[in-house]
């Protein structure tokens, strides 16, 4: 699973490509664009990229910690106030059972953007969709030639690391991703026995049933929980040890606030315990500055950090150059997953970002939401197969999503997904008109 030397790619065909198209397709009524080759990255940045999983590890492990510590009292009770609002007293106890102490997502994904600067953080996926998408691309296009970060079979072992076997529970709102995850079950099977294993996958749904037993990969959102009927059963039998579930339900670490938490004043002791000074320069480079927007009033004598605004109202008076800034929903909310939930303050109309600000506010108590510096992503020249299978290029910008996989106490690379968005698009995330193909190390950006 290591990264792969730069070498120069070979160039596929459409035919070749559709032709390898899993029977059933990967995701239910979703399209893309194919591409001739992978999208090439740096080499500089892969292995920058390749340090990121001991550093997004640390930081979860770190999260887990100042949550539990909270709870406890020996931080303060603010931060696990501030994390539990909305969610109803069942998710709250049921985070913080013993049963599950200690325990994180095993699979990491960040979204990142790729700038001037380098890389920078737009969302910490806990339970990311795309594991079987990467999965085939990085075998299928490995098979015909291009050499991909992560090889032909990183995924597979990484997930397997992760799951040694069981069963992969999908809700009713996350059935998109049904097909990718019945192939990965399958694939993960066979894969197995090729290993010289007996291990088996499948793919298990929200219906109702007694009991439960070996191992559970949990690709639902804990704000579902009302609408899986299996879930009670399921983390019943978790706490009494009858079954493992992955990721843990912990609704807390599943929330953007930790960003803002993370760049806070008053913690900053805290988190440089935890990740040590290189951790901390290496965060603060791919994190963007990020603000909870509380409503709560400041003292007459203070101001928001970076901003100089006593009152977060002050915002509506930005000028449009001034606004480079995000707004999102932190989470146990259905908009807090895509790209829903989400106001760029740039590309909005006074009124309309003052509508933004408005609603995040009145929404704190019970849905927060946090707001961040926007940075710009960097153009690159991307190929792209037309319908008639001739080959374009798109001026286009990249969300780049590797996929890290918890164990032995460390985060291992396992492969690494583009989506190349066209360039007028200012939210990156998948989309009919967007290229999605796995990444090779290249000699430069191909920075337009």
């Amino acid at each position: 699973m290591s990264t792969a030397d730069p070498v120069a790619e070979p160039t596929l065909s459409l035919e070749e490509l559709r032709g390898r198209v899993p029977e059933g397709e990967l995701f239910a009524g979703k399209e893309w664009r194919w591409a001739p080759r992978p999208y090439r990255l740096d080499a500089k940045l892969s292995k920058e990229l390749e340090s990121m999983g001991h550093r997004l590890l640390q930081f979860a492990d770190a999260c887990d910690l100042l949550y539990r510590q909270s709870v406890e009292g020996r931080q303060p009770e603010w931060i696990a106030r501030l994390l539990d609002r909305g969610k109803p007293p069942g998710v709250v106890a049921l985070g913080r059972e013993a049963a599950f102490r200690g325990q994180i997502a095993r699979v990491i994904r960040p979204d990142l953007v790729l700038t001037e600067e380098g890389f920078t953080i737009c969302e910490l996926d806990q339970i990311p969709g795309g594991i079987g998408l990467t999965a085939w691309l990085n075998e299928t296009y490995a098979s015909l030639g291009a050499r991909v970060i992560g090889g032909p079979d990183g995924m597979l072992a990484g997930f397997t690391s992760v799951l040694p076997g069981g069963e992969i529970l999908i809700s009713e709102e996350a059935s998109t991703y049904r097909p990718e995850m019945e192939w990965l079950a399958s694939r993960l099977s066979k894969w197995s026995r090729e290993q010289g294993g007996s291990a088996s996958w499948k793919v298990g749904d929200e219906s109702n049933r007694d009991s439960w037993n070996g191992n559970v990969y949990r690709f639902f959102e804990m704000f579902d929980i009302p609408q899986i009927p299996c879930a009670e059963g399921l983390f019943r039998d978790a706490l009494a040890g009858k079954v493992t579930v992955t990721p843990p339900p912990k609704a807390q670490l599943e929330e953007k606030l930790w960003m803002g938490l993370f760049w806070m004043a008053p913690l900053r002791e805290f988190w440089m315990r935890q990740l040590g000074e290189r951790g901390m320069q290496a965060l603060q480079r791919w994190i963007p500055y990020t603000w909870i927007l509380d409503p709560a009033p400041l003292p007459p004598n203070a101001v928001y950090p970076r901003l100089d605004i006593q009152d977060w109202k002050e915002l509506g008076a930005f000028s449009q150059k001034e606004r480079d800034l995000i707004i999102k929903i932190s989470g146990f909310d259905g908009r807090a997953w895509g790209a829903r939930g989400v106001s760029v303050g740039a590309d909005l109309p006074r009124v309309e970002w003052e509508a933004a600000i408005g609603n995040a506010l009145r929404e704190f108590p019970e849905h927060p939401h946090i707001m961040q510096v926007f940075r710009h992503s960097v153009l690159t020249d991307q190929p792209f197969f037309d319908d008639d299978g001739s080959v374009r290029m798109m001026k286009g910008r990249a969300r780049l999503s590797p996929y890290f996989f918890v164990s032995g106490g460390k985060a291992n690379l396992g492969g690494v997904l583009a989506t190349v968005c066209p360039a007028d698009k200012k939210i990156l995330h998948g989309m009919s008109d967007a290229v999605m193909v796995p990444v090779t190390v290249g000699d430069s950006r191909g920075k337009v």
